[in-house]
């Protein structure tokens, strides 16, 4: 498919519903699949709502309010050449209003209870429309493609607030929410480079087909559909069942289901409805234009997303943001090889893809194979894969002889940007409140399970010698976990971020708050949330040692970027 193809794809109605992504032919044991819902997990630090007036309502409709506390500034879009469209609905509010479709009637009262909320809760609509800006229009043009309502394309408000990395206790990522399990049900590929249930074409269409399934297994009926996809179609058929056999009514509001279930559907109705009613019930939408404002360009292979930003005149944010799929600071050098890019810089940036040479596209480093090295080894120290290294030096297999020379991909950032990201990424891992930073430009490090003098000094690029003297140590002082180490901040060089994402990228890290079930431990919970077992006992004030209770409640700070591998 060429790029001219692919750009009228996206901004012609016509051409869209005429080749919109075709529905996949998947058993129905994927229906059964079971999805985990946003949880509480994802908190906020931006003028909220407050945390209290989030928790009660979560609490009183049995299903978490998503938010977006990512500790990050929020985005404005409105600084892309976006002109108002010269349609009957210039704003895509006012075109969505007139067109939904699905009906609260035969309610109890719960969707107007979520309306209420929502009508309360302005600032917290506002902040969720602005995240939306970038994304909304296309989905509705998926949505209609495929000639489902419209309701679904704001099913993301419920299921993420529109955060592209949100993330949930149950570990569902994206704005759609996939866990990992129903995501490779749905073909979403998922690797260290790169997770398809946080990009936004990839989601999205596997979203729709996987609603579109649910929608014929429930007999045509989307509010049966929509309670499958937030619980699974499983426990909504069951309920189905359980009703049938006692000759009551089958439909969504007479079910017994989850309360998070019950809550979620009306949910959307209510957003839907405060969308279509005069006035927003005051609560202040900010505009989207009604028109095609991205663009997919295939750049025909691996790609520097920093570059990538600086070819397409926008800031390497904004490509992260538009692009969040991508966990490192480069694209998957196995596919996808597209990139999504605001439609008015689309020919800037294909004219300047193509006029930088190759060796530009992405940044490389050689390594000079040691006796005792292994290309697992090279791989870790690298903060890269054995597969790529393979694939980039034309290995057919693991074997390696000293002295050969391997090319090695790395971030194309300077040596000060590579500072400021470690910092920054150090400062998240260890939580807000941690004193991370002295006067005198002094970084406070506190030390974990199974480091020591020379991999911390390796780590910040400085001597064991200066950091000994800066702590009053000796060359061969034992460490204890949870020691506070300090660096100087001035003589710090960061040497093991190639792997990171690149200065300006967002923030990726979101706050979960995880349940523990019962045969839970520290170990199995760092394994499954990528984080140390130090780092859980730090967050939450416990001891390594501590025996973990069924329905104790822990804290973590999980990088979204560092999941992939570990789902």
């Amino acid at each position: 498919m060429t790029r001219r193809t692919i750009s009228l794809l996206l901004v012609c109605a016509s051409a869209l519903a005429s080749v919109g992504c075709a529905s996949m032919n998947h058993s129905p044991a994927v229906a059964a699949a079971s999805r985990t819902p946003p949880a509480a997990a994802v908190t906020v630090t931006v003028a909220a709502p407050s945390a209290s007036s989030v928790a009660t309502a979560a609490n009183a409709s049995g299903t978490p309010i998503p938010d977006l506390n990512d500790n990050s500034p929020l985005i404005q879009w409105k600084n892309l050449n976006i002109t108002p469209a010269e349609t009957e609905y210039a704003d895509l509010w006012d075109y969505l209003g007139k067109h939904f479709t699905l009906s609260g009637a035969g309610g109890d009262g719960r969707v107007q209870s979520e309306l209420t909320w929502y009508a309360q809760h302005g600032a917290y609509l506002e902040r969720v429309a602005n995240r939306a800006r970038p994304y909304l229009y296309y989905i509705v043009q998926q949505v209609e493609a495929r000639k489902m309502p419209l309701d679904i394309a704001l099913l993301p408000v419920v299921e993420s607030a529109f955060d592209p990395f949100a993330y949930s206790n149950g570990r569902a990522a994206g704005l759609w929410q996939f866990i990992p399990g129903t995501g490779r049900s749905w073909d979403l590929k998922q690797d260290w480079w790169y997770d398809g249930r946080r990009d936004v074409v990839a989601s999205t269409r596997a979203a729709l087909d996987y609603l579109e399934y649910l929608h014929g297994q429930f007999h045509n009926d989307w509010l049966l559909a929509l309670a499958a996809y937030n619980s699974g179609g499983g426990t909504v058929q069951r309920a189905i069942d359980y009703n049938a056999r006692r000759g009551l009514p089958t439909d969504f509001w007479n079910l017994d289901l989850p309360a998070e279930t019950r809550a979620y559907v009306p949910r959307l109705l209510a957003i839907c409805q405060l969308v279509a009613t005069s006035g927003h019930l005051g609560v202040s939408l900010p505009t989207i234009p009604n028109q095609a404002y991205l663009a997919q360009v295939n750049v025909g292979g691996q790609i520097d997303l920093a570059t990538a930003a600086k070819l397409a005149g926008i800031t390497t944010q904004q490509m992260y943001l538009l692009n969040p799929g991508f966990n490192r600071w480069a694209t998957d050098p196995s596919g996808p090889t597209t990139l999504l890019v605001p439609l008015d810089r689309q020919t800037q940036f294909e004219t300047a893809l193509a006029a930088l040479p190759p060796h530009d596209r992405v940044q490389w480093a050689t390594h000079r194979v040691q006796s005792g090295d292994t290309l697992g080894a090279i791989a870790r120290n690298h903060h890269t894969t054995v597969a790529v290294i393979r694939t980039l030096n034309g290995l057919h297999d693991n074997l390696i002889h000293v002295h050969k020379v391997l090319l090695i991909p790395v971030a194309r950032k300077t040596l000060a940007d590579a500072t400021l990201v470690a910092e920054a990424r150090l400062a998240r891992r260890h939580g807000p409140g941690r004193d991370r930073y002295e006067p005198g430009g002094r970084i406070v490090h506190h030390v974990h399970s199974g480091e020591s003098l020379w991999t911390i000094a390796r780590r910040y690029g400085v001597t064991v010698a200066h950091l000994a003297q800066w702590n009053g140590l000796s060359l061969h002082s034992r460490l204890h976990v949870g020691q506070r180490l300090t660096i100087r901040r001035q003589q710090a060089q960061v040497l093991d971020t190639a792997y990171e994402l690149p200065a300006g990228a967002p923030n990726t890290q979101r706050v979960v708050y995880y349940r523990v079930r019962t045969g839970d431990s520290l170990s199995s919970i760092s394994a499954r949330f990528n984080v140390s077992v130090a780092e859980i006992a730090d967050w939450n004030g416990i001891n390594t040692s501590d025996y973990l209770r069924a329905g104790e409640r822990l804290k973590l700070y999980v990088d979204v970027t560092d999941q992939s591998a570990s789902s």
